[in-house]
């Protein structure tokens, strides 16, 4: 059997698929451990999951706090911190860590989030195969190539990196030279044949998470149509006046259908009785049993929508998320709103569209094969194993 290390940031989108990974390696007998944020990993990942803390809590306080807000730029100024304040900076303070989970748990294959650019300087530093993990497809279709001088800014500060850790080779850190495992298939970005063939496309990797309780579920009436409407872990101060819009969009709707609001405590006052708000769900638990989902686009969230057949209406906020929205748009399975813009009258003729129109459900159905036919968990834990 072997042994396969996953190095995360402390970001729940980024560390579930490797969740979903990681699990099947230890189904099949493999050895498994993560390399990340202990308070942040262990929630989501199996009972008992072996855990090298390489984030101290302090840490993960600051750049909670820098995410805040990146939250509020805008433009260019997005990018410029997300690199400059995140992805560099966990980097550097990830790596020592990094490098002593390799030589207490001597991986065989180390598992890289594309964030976690530790991982893969510490990989090629010890001599340890090293696959990427691509939590969104958004960085494989170069988002930047319109924009030459910021790609190549992005480009020198890995290099940078690179170098500063001792590693001379031009490998990107982004893209593993073995293995890139993505969590999508040619449903949302197109033909695949354009890509490298170490490239693989598994489509979304889901498993049972953890569950905190608590979830009503007989507030749930069998009889009326449901929607989720969630932005994800981040959503900064902009989520309050989109979720005003929501509860004036529901309001006007009536009683049908019910909706399941994920939002901030506080966010949300007096809701309507058909209206359940909450600060948290057991996504993968609720999905099957509703109609529709409105989300802000993160892959995790889009990618578990499509996987049970469900259509979206999708509200990018930034980041990647315009990326996926299209994609969705593309594929035939949802309808996109300006986020910062978008009036109750705008959310309520795209929330009865993707209820009321049967192509939307019928491309998010065709969507949901392509996934099955990908393999997801099971598909990315064969590649791996041929790595070991």
């Amino acid at each position: 059997m072997s042994r396969y290390l996953f190095v995360v940031p402390p970001l729940t989108g980024h560390i579930n698929p490797t969740a979903a990974v990681g699990a099947e390696l230890a189904r099949r007998g493999h050895d498994v451990a993560w390399a990340g944020h202990p308070a942040t990993l262990r929630p989501l990942l199996p009972a008992g999951a072996r855990v090298h803390p390489v984030i101290d809590d302090a840490l993960d306080a600051r750049l909670r706090s820098a995410r805040e807000r990146w939250l509020t730029l805008h433009g260019a100024a997005v990018l410029k911190f997300l690199w400059e304040e995140f992805i560099v900076p966990l980097g550097h303070a990830m790596l020592p860590g990094v490098e002593a989970a390799i030589a207490a748990f001597r991986p065989d294959v180390l598992v890289a989030d594309q964030q976690a650019i530790a991982g893969p300087v510490a990989a090629r530093r010890s001599g340890v195969t090293w696959a990427t993990s691509a939590s969104t497809p958004a960085e494989l279709l170069r988002p930047l190539a319109s924009m030459p001088k910021v790609e190549a800014w992005v480009e020198s500060l890995m290099t940078d990196f690179r170098l500063a850790s001792g590693v001379t080779d031009t490998v990107d850190l982004r893209f593993s030279d073995r293995l890139v495992l993505v969590f999508t298939t040619s449903a949302l970005v197109g033909d695949v044949a354009r890509f490298p063939g170490h490239w693989v496309f598994t489509g979304p990797a889901l498993a049972g998470r953890p569950d905190r309780g608590g979830f009503p579920w007989e507030w749930l009436d069998p009889d009326r149509r449901k929607v989720l409407i969630s932005l994800g872990t981040l959503n900064g101060p902009a989520g309050e006046r989109f979720f005003r819009t929501a509860m004036e969009t529901l309001a006007d709707l009536g009683a049908d259908p019910q909706a399941i609001v994920v939002a901030p405590p506080g966010t949300i006052e007096a809701p309507p009785p058909h209206v359940l708000v909450t600060d948290h769900v057991p996504q993968l638990a609720l999905l099957p049993r509703l109609d529709a989902v409105v989300s802000h686009g993160g892959h995790n969230t889009v990618a578990e929508t499509l996987s049970h057949g469900l259509p979206l209406v999708v509200c990018p906020i930034r980041d990647d998320q315009p990326i996926i929205a299209q994609q969705v748009v593309d594929a035939g399975a949802g309808v996109r709103v300006r986020f910062g813009r978008v009036r109750p009258a705008d959310l309520r003729a795209a929330l009865l569209a993707v209820l009321d129109v049967p192509s939307y459900r019928a491309a998010a159905r065709r969507v949901r094969e392509s996934f099955a036919a990908a393999g997801g968990a099971d598909a990315a834990a064969d590649h791996l194993e041929k790595l070991s």
